[in-house]
């Protein structure tokens, strides 16, 4: 399996972004699920919005993607909206993190192509980490689903208890369950396991890399390119 994967900011390849877009609602409706407040394309014309696709080797086919959303006058983070209609206490939550710089980890996905390899679990949930560096936020939110929660918390995560019941919520339909997490410190990631912050700050250092990595079903080789030059 060989797969490569990049990273760029949503402004600078909107023909991408549409890609990303509709294998993104191929999901979706695979799973049932028709409306989600991450779904929204309020962000193409963003210039705080960062897209993580992974491509087939040959650029053909999209295996799965993410976005890293900076919260701003403008716009904010999905998340606000979807957990607001369960619990309004994520506006007092965000209010209280003051002036720091925050941002969504949203919109993850990987095709069923490639389910089990670790796409959208452990590869995407690390480059979304590593990149923040480049983006220069404070905090970084998310919610995700019981499969991917463990390996969230494995690179540096926690769960947000504050709201909801306990963290969790029922999103993005009855019946599916998201939690809601956040990384306090991007920097030092003092709640990532070791081998999984050794890893994310190789990404850091060494945006561009070729590396063959062990996922769940063998390994898979990536091409990164996740220098955004910003």
């Amino acid at each position: 399996m060989v797969a490569k994967i990049k990273a760029y900011k949503a402004t600078e390849d909107i023909e991408t972004s549409y890609r990303y877009i509709d294998e993104h609602r191929k999901v979706l409706e695979a799973y049932g699920v028709k409306q989600v407040t991450s779904a929204s394309h309020d962000w193409l014309n963003d210039e705080n919005t960062y897209v993580i696709i992974v491509e087939s080797e040959d650029g053909e086919k999209i295996y799965g993607g993410g976005r890293i959303q900076v919260r701003n006058e403008k716009m904010k983070m999905p998340m606000e909206g979807a957990i607001a209609k369960k619990d309004e206490r994520i506006y007092g939550y965000v209010d209280n993190l003051g002036e720091k710089k925050l941002a969504e980890f949203c919109g993850l996905f990987n095709s069923k192509e490639v389910a089990g390899y670790g796409i959208g679990s452990i590869f995407l949930g690390r480059i979304g980490v590593a990149i923040t560096s480049q983006v220069g936020v404070d905090h970084l939110l998310a919610l995700c689903s019981p499969p991917t929660l463990r390996q969230c918390l494995r690179i540096g995560f926690e769960i947000i208890r504050d709201l909801g019941n306990n963290g969790t919520f029922y999103y993005p339909k009855e019946g599916l369950i998201a939690t809601a997490i956040i990384v306090n410190d991007l920097y030092n990631l003092p709640h990532a396991h070791e081998e999984e912050r050794e890893r994310i700050m190789n990404l850091r250092e060494h945006p561009v890399q070729y590396a063959v990595e062990k996922g769940p079903k063998g390994e898979i080789a990536l091409h990164y390119n996740l220098d955004m030059k910003i």
